[in-house]
């Protein structure tokens, strides 16, 4: 990859796009992750107004930290950033006293994770709405069309995507030439809501060079016959996530009704 080529095409596409769509600028969730640092580099090169939200819920000090130098390191770069941290934990919190209350279970953790990633959302939103600017989604190629790792209508409800044909290793890639600092760089990638320290990786039962291998098969029509042992594991685990998260991946689906029904 030319990355300071892809770079540049990248900070023009933000450019032009918000041209177009006469706003001001960018709002982006800053989670002290890869991507969210990659997208909001980006987002400031533009030059265009960049709002970088922090949106803690119970969040781990070692992700807020990151958040941190993250941000700060952005302010003193570009002029054109500014900050704003929102700290959602009492809003969770209630959201979980209003609910009926039932047996805790996977399915009862998974429902409360998304739900933190739909009530940041609400916020960035909020944000986006009241200085004009455009939700920037900071998801990558694997996690956006591979295994559908991210939440509907939570990190996945964005205005645009400026990194989402980029896989993992080309945002780490854009990363160092942005010059992300290290510790986001060397971290290892969670999503960070479920209040431990479950990586990605713990997740998903595969890392992001697996996925990005297992990606790059089944595009070259490899089947499981193919592989053995550990290499068929990820390419199973690859082929049933991009096969139930197919939901996140295409339109809404709009039952059309025949005409002379109408």
């Amino acid at each position: 990859m030319n990355t300071p080529k892809v770079s540049e095409h990248i900070v023009q596409w933000l450019k032009n796009y918000a041209t177009k769509a006469g706003v001001n600028g960018f709002v982006v969730g800053i989670s002290g992750g890869i991507d969210s640092a990659v997208t909001s580099t980006l987002c400031a090169q533009t030059g265009l107004k960049v709002l970088c939200v922090e949106l803690p819920i119970h969040q781990a000090e070692s992700q807020v930290n990151r958040a941190n130098e993250h941000i700060k390191q952005l302010k003193e770069r570009f002029k054109n950033v500014s900050e704003v941290e929102v700290d959602l934990t009492s809003v969770f919190e209630d959201f979980k006293t209003v609910v009926p209350k039932i047996e805790t279970s996977v399915k009862t953790d998974l429902a409360l994770a998304n739900t933190r990633a739909r009530l940041r959302m609400t916020t960035l939103y909020y944000f986006a709405g009241l200085h004009g600017l455009l939700v920037a989604g900071t998801g990558n190629k694997v996690e956006d069309f591979g295994v559908g790792f991210y939440t509907k209508y939570g990190d996945g409800g964005v205005d645009l995507s400026p990194i989402a044909d980029l896989v993992k290793s080309e945002v780490y890639a854009l990363a160092s030439h942005l010059k992300v600092p290290s510790s986001i760089q060397n971290a290892q990638p969670t999503d960070g809501l479920f209040g431990d320290s479950r990586t990605d990786e713990d997740q998903i039962g595969a890392s992001y060079d697996e996925l990005e291998w297992a990606m790059k098969m089944l595009d070259l029509g490899k089947t499981e016959t193919d592989f053995s042992k550990r290499e068929l594991e990820v390419f199973k685990i690859y082929k049933r996530l991009n096969r139930i998260n197919q939901h996140k991946m295409i339109p809404i689906p709009v039952c059309e009704i025949p005409a002379d029904l109408k």
